[in-house]
């Protein structure tokens, strides 16, 4: 028979319910370890592009994984108004192997490597026809097969938007004007305090001069004034 305490609740019970927080505890902390440590796939921190018409894109997409690869499918598709199109699929037995990639589409060419984890893929001589969603897809066996998709999508256009460079124009103009006003300020600054400085030597040597003069012409004052005073014998 299970115990009871003062407040009238099993013992055998709370102890049961303690046991399941400790679990759903430790279930939560595997299930967020796995989620840092799984397959992810990237098409970087641009997901679209504007290309010409007639030009060849890079569509990048690259994979990464804490746990590691064995067996690694990739392929890419594309969206053509809800019909996903493959362009190519491939598989990669295991780390810094590279895949034997299958192609279905003419314009297309595998440009990655395992070395560097990378699975992009080049379209040669784009269309207005090529214009959408591609995904790049890729499964894990290692992971029980864990799987990640991005998207990157491609804008197809007759010419490049130009880019409007006047408010660049203006601040550098702005920027420019102010150092420019800074430095004729300081020059004049130092003209100025160079012709003052000037200035003052030359009063200094004007009143020395006049000081001199004025001593020369007291003391022959005093010489004449004392040759007068002398009486005769």
């Amino acid at each position: 028979m299970a115990s009871v305490d003062s407040t009238g609740l099993s013992v055998s019970g709370r102890l049961r319910s303690g046991d399941l927080l400790h679990i759903g505890l430790i279930l939560v902390l595997l299930l967020g370890a796995w989620g840092v440590g799984g397959l992810e796939v990237s098409t970087g921190k641009v997901s679209s592009i504007e290309a010409m018409n007639g030009s060849t894109v890079l569509l990048p997409c690259t994979y990464s994984s804490c746990i590691g690869i064995k067996n690694l499918y990739f392929n890419w598709k594309y969206n053509d108004n809800g019909t996903f199109l493959k362009l190519c699929e491939a598989e990669i037995p295991t780390e810094k192997v590279e895949p034997k990639v299958h192609v279905f589409h003419e314009r297309v060419e595998f440009v990655g490597s395992s070395k560097t984890n990378n699975i992009s893929i080049l379209l040669w001589n784009i269309t207005f026809e090529d214009e959408g969603e591609y995904t790049c897809f890729a499964r894990n066996p290692k992971e029980k097969n864990r799987n990640h998709s991005a998207i990157f999508t491609l804008i197809v256009v007759d010419q490049m938007k130009e880019v409007d460079n006047t408010l660049t124009v203006i601040i550098v103009s702005v920027l420019g004007g102010v150092i420019g006003l800074v430095i004729l300020i300081m020059v004049i600054k130092a003209v100025v305090l160079h012709v003052l400085h000037k200035g003052n030597e030359k009063t200094k040597e004007c009143l020395v001069s006049s000081s001199g003069n004025d001593n020369t012409e007291n003391g022959l004052s005093g010489a004449k004034a004392d040759n007068k005073a002398t009486p005769k014998a």
